[in-house]
């Protein structure tokens, strides 16, 4: 791999150590493809995705950019109040905080998502 992915991933290992969801506090968890963006919130003590989110979603306008990353940031909100889960641990997943990442937890809080 690249220098560029096995730093990211180092950095992933570092904040998976100590950021976990429960059930109370799930994760919401990024993930930006050369593409697309991706977004989960996750139930780390069962293992278990209760939402899930994308720019590929079919009816989306995907392609990775910030104006995508705000939509994608209301959606997961939304479907997460629907899953009755209020507050969450933000996981950028070993990326800078800026742009697109950025860009969506903005969004995502400003939907109504605490973290």
């Amino acid at each position: 791999m690249s220098k560029k992915i096995d730093g990211r991933l180092r950095r992933k290992q570092r904040i998976r150590k100590k950021i976990s969801g429960t059930v109370e506090r799930p994760r919401l968890t990024i993930y930006r493809s050369s593409n697309h963006l991706y977004a989960q919130v996750i139930d780390d003590t069962t293992g278990h995705t209760l939402c899930a989110a994308s720019t590929n979603e079919k009816g989306q306008s995907g392609r990775r950019n910030k104006s995508n990353a705000v939509e994608l940031g209301k959606r997961i909100a939304e479907k997460a109040k629907t899953a009755k889960v209020e507050t969450v641990v933000f996981d950028r997943n070993g990326y800078i905080y800026h742009g697109c990442v950025k860009a969506f937890a903005d969004a995502a809080r400003e939907a109504g998502l605490q973290f």
